[in-house]
């Protein structure tokens, strides 16, 4: 195993300031969000072999670590919206799709936070997007003014001023350089390649190039707290360190399966929390928005969809402790605008327990990694991105031992999936048509429609097409192509 060492690992020691016995906590505590980009449910922490991750898993074992922690949508610009609104992506408008706007009447939390409670806002990398802000209505960042760094931020903040800050990072998103591999030290012999992926030596550099771009995030990370603790603003600082969705690979990213929906969630508040406790309680990353509010003490507007988890993150049980937290909800529209002929998208809804995963398809007619003859920025299939990966399985789809792998991330869904997770953890089974669970199916899918219903989801009032008319803000074009053999063989295409 490989070790990482450096001022951060000494001040994520157990006896450095910067994770300070719980003490009584002021009212209003800054916050930091720290936000990867396709960064699935790999670290040290959680058992990934061949990945060190240190400053997360030392957050995790000094603050809370969330097991069942979602994002409500596995694609950049709708999940970063929702995590920015504290809503499910259906309720945005345009903003439930990739490249789109973020309407100016929607409420964001850390705007709220400077307007209500007079916080300084600020981030640096990639924040809400990709998309254009002005032509919802928007003039500046819904994360605050940009800055260079964390440094620079701090330096401007006013004396006493409680701050928010978001830190962004294109990290691990593709592409992915094997430069960075090597200096990292990333072993493609000791990366695990789930089993819905070909276990070749393409996947696993592919893969091991990923581990080393997570590797950096976590280390960018652990510096931003070398500089909080050198400010001396570590113990009133809420830490969030989490991901806008799953990793970049097939059946993970644009999909609602756990390679795509679930993510690595590790809170810390040094002023406020009980050190070194797991939660295995379903939590979506809409929860963050008003979570914030109420630690500074801010009334949620009514139209927030998210539940604080102030109270999970207070309290001093391990494992579940809310039971009301028995599920979250999952949504996909538009990805890749560009993915199918007539822009549209892929729509689904899911259900997600501990036991089960339900997911509805509305429209399986269409392709849902986008249509083998169409080709765009991403190549064919372009809502996956384009990678080594995802080359190999296009290269060897009918090759035996692969066709099914293959099927499974680009071929046609049913209307309705249906995953036993007691005995198929990675959703590679779909059991909605076995007799054996039609009541199970019929009660996820009723707890869905009405959930949805309330929630005021369009696709139930029949008004899900809007999804696939709102605009789509880049330049990128798309090309009508004749798929290789390789894929005509496999998906069995005249």
């Amino acid at each position: 195993m490989r070790t990482f060492v450096s001022l951060a690992l000494l001040l994520l020691g157990p006896s450095a300031g910067l994770f300070a016995q719980p003490q009584s906590p002021p009212d209003r505590p800054n916050i930091v969000v720290a936000l990867a980009d396709d960064w699935g449910v790999h670290a040290g922490v959680y058992g990934t072999e061949g990945l060190d991750t240190p400053t997360f898993d030392r957050l995790a074992e000094r603050g809370v670590l969330f097991e069942n922690a979602f994002v409500t949508t596995p694609s950049c610009t709708p999940s970063r919206g929702a995590v920015l609104t504290g809503q499910h992506p259906w309720r945005l408008g345009p903003a439930a799709n990739l490249h789109s706007t973020l309407p100016a009447d929607l409420p964001v939390y850390p705007l709220l936070l400077r307007e209500e409670a007079h916080y300084v806002v600020g981030h640096q990398g990639k924040g809400w997007g990709p998309g254009n802000l002005s032509a919802g209505g928007r003039t500046a960042p819904p994360s605050g003014p940009e800055f260079e760094g964390f440094a620079e931020f701090l330096d401007e903040r006013p004396d006493g001023r409680p701050f928010v800050y978001w830190f962004g990072t294109s990290d691990p998103h593709r592409p992915y350089e094997g430069s960075l591999r090597e200096e990292m030290g990333v072993d493609p012999v000791e990366v695990t390649v789930p089993p819905y992926l070909p276990d070749v030596d393409a996947v696993r550099r592919d893969i091991a190039n990923y581990y080393a771009e997570v590797e950096r995030f976590d280390r960018a990370v652990g510096r931003l707290l070398e500089q909080l603790e050198a400010a001396g603003e570590r113990a009133n600082t809420i830490v969030v360190m989490t991901s806008d969705h799953g990793w970049p690979f097939p059946r993970g990213k644009s999909n609602l399966y756990d390679a795509g929906t679930r993510v690595p969630l590790a809170v810390h508040w040094p002023a406020a929390m009980t050190e070194g406790r797991t939660v295995r309680d379903f939590v979506s990353l809409t929860d963050l928005a008003p979570t914030f509010l109420d630690a500074a003490g801010i009334a949620r507007p009514a139209q927030m969809t998210g539940r604080s988890v102030l109270d999970l993150l207070t309290a001093a049980d391990t494992g579940r402790v809310a039971a009301h937290r028995s599920h979250v909800l999952l949504a996909k529209e538009r990805h890749h605008g560009r993915a199918r002929p007539g822009g549209v998208g892929y729509p689904s809804r899911a259900l997600r327990t501990a036991d089960y995963l339900y997911v509805r398809n509305y429209r399986p007619d269409r392709w849902p990694a986008g249509a083998p003859f169409v080709s765009s920025s991403q190549g064919l299939f372009s809502d996956i991105d384009d990678g080594p990966t995802k080359q190999w399985m296009i290269d060897h789809a009918d090759d035996p031992g692969v066709r099914a792998r293959f099927l499974l991330s680009f071929g046609k869904r049913p209307a309705e999936e249906l995953y036993d997770l007691r005995s198929d953890s990675l959703q590679r089974h779909n059991v909605a048509g076995d007799p054996a669970y039609a009541a199970v199916k019929a009660h996820l899918a009723r707890t869905l429609r009405q959930e949805l219903r309330a929630l005021d989801d369009p696709r139930m009032a029949g008004e899900g097409d809007r999804f696939d008319n709102y605009p789509y803000y880049t330049g990128y074009g798309s090309d009508r192509v004749t798929p290789p053999m390789s894929v005509q063989e496999a998906l069995g295409l005249e």
